[in-house]
């Protein structure tokens, strides 16, 4: 690949990443809920979800959900589902949503562990069809086929990686700079409630009739 086309896939790459979604959502939420430096394991489980879209649509699992309407449908409603799920999980935190001083002196228990935040990312990253057929159809566009396919594969599998990791870091650190109000007990309970009926809303989309 040469160093013109990688620098306009990584432009494309960076204006995709940056759109705010679902994800981006979570990884805001994580970094208010239990801090930066706690919520790594998430940011690390939607870039590993990221890694492994890519690498489906690169081995041709993008082609196959085209042609199957029913394995994308039902890809759809899982991802949804998944949604809807947690969905209810902001709602629940925000009904216990406390001060920041009492956040302070929270059992450490009542923090779900890096496996379940990692494990909830990289669920919510990875339940979404719709991004396997994006990059079906966005590597292809910075392919040449005069050069070797799996080295151009990995350079652009690598630069999404690391620009999505530096993306949800942005985001984490951009809610920190407003944590003392969201971190209130009123402020934390408008967030978390936002979160739910914004998950909530995605969720019911993926049920309807297309």
């Amino acid at each position: 690949m040469s160093l013109e086309t990688w620098l306009l896939f990584s432009s494309a790459a960076l204006i995709v990443i940056l759109i705010p979604g679902p994800l981006s959502l979570l990884m805001i939420s994580n970094s208010l809920n239990y801090g930066l430096a706690r919520s790594l394991p998430a940011f690390a489980g939607g870039v590993s979800a990221s890694i492994g879209l890519l690498s489906a649509s690169a081995l041709g699992l993008g082609a196959l959900l085209l042609a199957s309407p029913t394995v994308f449908r039902g890809m759809q409603w899982l991802g949804g589902a998944y949604l809807v799920y947690l969905a209810w999980r902001s709602w629940q935190q925000a009904d216990a949503a406390p001060s920041l001083s009492n956040c302070a002196t929270a059992p450490i228990q009542t923090r779900p562990s890096s496996r379940q935040l990692f494990s909830r990312a990289f669920g919510l990253g990875a339940s979404n069809p719709k991004d396997m057929l994006f990059f079906a159809a966005f590597l292809p566009q910075f392919i040449s086929h005069a050069q070797p396919l799996s080295g151009q594969l990995l350079l652009m599998i690598v630069t999404w990686a690391l620009l999505d990791l530096c993306c949800k870091l942005l985001y984490g650190c951009a809610a920190l700079t407003c944590a003392d109000y969201l971190r209130s007990g009123r402020g934390q309970r408008y967030f978390n409630r936002g979160s739910a009926l914004l998950f909530a809303c995605a969720g019911v989309a993926a049920f309807l009739p297309r």
